[in-house]
């Protein structure tokens, strides 16, 4: 499709150059800043002073005074001009010799200094002598398959290089070290330097002119076989695809991002960066085209024309105004190497906003969606489409130049109620989707109360879940919305959050006197009543369930199984969604349940989770059911991750004793040991977990897994800590062993104290129980110094207070 992108201007025009030598004509031209050259099939060279003159209205003209014209003394054409502005000289060629003259003067150089036998040549743009005040010339020489390189100096020349080449070279372009040559029936890549060359591909010189041009640092533009513009870099590889040009172009410039290619009839313009045809001028009888330092100069025998670039904003603008949006968003990011940066985010940011709005208006949301985000929306301009969202306090205005053509909603869908209702569905996901980024700080009010009203509107079940957590609705617009709307449970949320719990009172007594008697008389609320009156409300269903497993700590199975279904659906909505953030907070949510939980269905989960990419928390579920094997292989052959795999064998023998530690870490350490599976990274894995894990190991049953070929040196951490661990639990053994021994000692040292006191029996000593003398020499002593019968000890009953002594373990016979 068509792009104006170019506008052709005359330059200098037959009469101020010719006047009456009708046999006269351009074979030529060379610009340099404001200076312009042009040779003629006479032998003379005229030089011009190019100036550019903008009118009020825009339109650009050029005013080409001549300065003066030489002779050069030949009955030859002027084939070939090149400016070295670093020397001050023009390079001309004529009758196969490059002569230097003043660029101002136009006068030969007082040494003479010239390099003869030259058919064409070129100057190396990227040179490798790092003199500024020479240049590289690159020449086809007269003699056969033959190139050479010279070092042009403002009063001398000097050959420093010949090359040889396969064919005959018919153009040459040079960038560095290396040539990009057309041949007689093929295109290569030379490097002089080394003598190294890269066949290209095909192409017949005597059918069709060849075209060998640099375009940038180590690529160039060719023409190929088929009417092919083909770009290839010094490695003889194309990193563009190729342009469609004319069977008959005779010349190709570049001004980024188009390349122009001239035949017999027409100048067209194509695009570098998706290769189609933007322009076609029509121009007959050209012969020459050339750009010089981003100017476009194309010339016939009888004048010189400029082809004048449109400014790349208004080229994109208008293919945003024919609603060419991937066009326009291609030439924009195009245009980024020739606007400063802070200009360029400025002007692309406006154009993925207006793109954005296209596709808004053609119902494509998704498109419209990315857009508004990556373009930085400020979204008061998508609300205020929408009438009497806006709050009446906002100073809001829309953009100036206008981002759009709509007056509001009503104007874009035609008043259509059905793409009225899905243009309101598409703010209600958009605003919900972006109200707690950064793109929204400063008028967060503005978001809230609109996604209110669009809630309230649309009867929607997320209302009651905005209000109960944190928001920024303006109360006065909010309230009149939600009255207006019969809202009143909501009117409440919205009162009580903004502290005034004297309205939200008012209201909630006016709902609450209109229900059944029956439901007045329930004085307390069940929690099943509370979840089915939530269900509606996925938000503040979870807040409320997170309430009793979390806080109130309800061991009921079903709501911890519910729970954790919110949680799962949540997650798998959010990774639909790519909203990271939400995804990041719910997911850890959903593990730690997982985790802590003891009370939900686990094989339920579990089958809920398969095929899903939730491999992680399908590691914890195995974990729970005691298949740690499973577990393990998920966390170190399906995710890779290393660390998650040590942090389940922490957490999984919490509360156990060490061998239930010690079997988690040996079936780990077995896992990245398997010789099926076993890589190098697995191997380093498994060393990791060797020395940071040292003392949940038993270093015996190691050194039988490990192989051979590990040295002392690798595992030497994980030996220092084993031999540190087997030391320590040795030493506390046999400190717990001593202190034993001293508690023994000291219970004996205590009974050798009791035994050594004399106890004296004699039948004039009574039964402290019954009062009668002992009649045989068995008897029971108290520790206080009491005996009684030993039938008497044993009917404890006979006397409460003996309770007490013989709950004493002190007591003896």
């Amino acid at each position: 499709m068509s792009v104006k992108a170019f506008k052709l201007v005359p330059a200098v025009e037959w009469e101020r150059l010719m006047r009456d030598k009708a046999r006269i004509s351009v074979e030529c031209i060379e610009c340099c800043g404001k200076n312009l050259y042009i040779g003629t099939n006479d032998c003379f060279i005229y030089h011009f002073l190019l100036e550019e003159k903008i009118s009020s209205v825009g339109k650009i003209t050029f005013t080409a005074t001549k300065q003066l014209h030489k002779y050069l003394g030949f009955k030859k054409a002027v084939s070939e001009l090149k400016a070295a502005s670093a020397l001050n000289r023009l390079l001309v060629l004529c009758d196969n010799a490059i002569t230097l003259v003043n660029m101002m003067n136009l006068e030969p150089v007082p040494t003479g200094a010239r390099i003869k036998g030259a058919v064409t040549f070129t100057l190396n743009e990227n040179p490798v002598n790092g003199d500024p005040f020479c240049v590289e010339v690159c020449i086809i020489s007269v003699k056969r398959r033959t190139i050479q390189m010279f070092m042009v100096y403002e009063d001398r020349v000097q050959i420093v290089k010949e090359v040889f080449t396969p064919e005959q070279p018919c153009a040459v372009a040079v960038d560095g070290h290396y040539l990009c040559l057309a041949l007689t029936t093929q295109y290569i890549i030379l490097n002089y330097n080394t003598g190294t060359s890269q066949d290209l591909f095909p192409y017949c010189s005597e059918e069709k002119r060849p075209i060998v041009k640099r375009i940038g640092r180590e690529e160039f533009l060719l023409a190929g076989p088929g009417g092919l513009g083909m770009f290839a870099t010094v490695d003889g590889i194309s990193q563009r695809a190729p342009v469609h040009w004319s069977e008959n172009v005779i010349g190709a410039a570049l001004c980024f991002p188009y390349v122009v290619a001239l035949d017999d009839e027409f100048i067209t313009v194509h695009s570098m960066l998706d290769q189609q045809l933007k322009q076609t001028l029509p121009f007959k009888e050209g012969h020459i085209l050339q750009d010089f330092e981003g100017k476009v100069i194309v010339a016939t025998n009888k004048g010189v024309y400029i082809l004048v670039p449109l400014p790349l904003e208004r080229q994109i603008q208008d293919l945003l105004a024919s609603h060419r949006v991937e066009e326009a968003l291609v030439l924009a990011k195009g245009a980024r190497r020739n606007i400063p940066k802070e200009k360029f985010q400025v002007m692309y940011k406006r154009i993925l906003q207006q793109a954005g709005f296209i596709h808004f208006a053609q119902l494509q949301f998704l498109e419209a969606k990315e857009l508004f985000r990556t373009g930085q929306l400020d979204v008061r301009e998508l609300i205020s489409l929408y009438p009497f969202l806006l709050p009446t306090s906002s100073s809001f205005t829309r953009s100036h130049p206008p981002l759009h053509e709509y007056a509001d909603l009503n104007q874009l869908t035609q008043g259509d109620q059905e793409k009225m209702t899905k243009c309101k569905r598409f703010l209600m996901s958009y605003l919900n989707e972006v109200r707690s980024t950064e793109v929204t700080n400063g008028y967060k009010e503005d978001i809230d109360t609109a996604l209110l009203k669009l809630y309230a509107e649309a009867n929607h079940e997320s209302l009651l879940d905005l209000l109960v957590s944190e928001n920024f609705c303006l109360l006065t617009d909010s309230a009149a919305w939600l009255e207006k709307h019969k809202k009143y449970f909501a009117l409440g949320l919205l009162y009580h959050y903004n502290g005034q719990d004297a309205a939200a009172l008012q209201v909630g007594v006016q709902i609450f006197t209109k229900r059944p008697l029956e439901e007045q008389q329930k004085t307390s609320f069940n929690p099943d009543d509370v979840m089915n009156c939530l269900n509606k409300y996925s938000k503040s269903l979870v807040k409320y369930l997170e309430y009793l497993v979390l806080d109130k700590k309800i061991e009921k199975e079903k709501y911890h199984t519910h729970l954790a279904v919110l949680y799962l659906e949540a997650v798998l909505k959010s990774v639909t969604i790519d909203n990271c953030e939400e995804l990041t907070e719910t997911r850890t949510k959903l593990r730690s349940l997982l985790q802590k939980s003891d009370f939900y269905r686990i094989h339920f989960i579990l089958d809920k989770i398969r095929g899903t990419d939730l491999h992680m928390e399908r590691a914890i579920l195995y974990g729970k059911l005691e298949e740690h094997d499973k577990a393990l292989h998920i966390l170190v052959h399906e995710l890779k991750d290393f660390t998650a795999a040590e942090d389940y064998c922490i957490w999984s023998s919490e509360s156990k004793d060490l061998p239930y530690k010690q079997r988690l870490f040996h079936m780990l350490l077995s896992v990245y040991l398997n010789p099926v599976s076993s890589g190098c990274e697995l191997v380093m894995a498994a060393v990791d977990l060797l020395n940071n894990h040292a003392a949940e190991f038993d270093a015996a049953c190691v050194l039988q897994l490990v192989p051979d070929s590990w040295s002392v040196q690798l595992l030497s951490p994980f030996l220092t800590g084993a031999m540190r661990e087997s030391i320590h639990t040795k030493r506390m053994t046999q400190i717990a062993l001593g202190l034993a021994k001293a508690e023994n000692l000291i219970y004996k040292h205590d009974k050798v104290k009791l035994k050594g006191t004399p106890i004296i029996l004699s039948d004039k000593k009574l039964c402290q129980l019954c009062q009668s003398p002992f009649s045989d020499p068995a008897f029971v002593r108290y520790p206080d110094g009491g005996m009684v019968h030993t039938h008497c000890a044993g009917n404890r009953f006979l006397n409460p207070n003996l309770t007490h002594h013989l709950s004493n373990p002190s007591s003896q016979t």
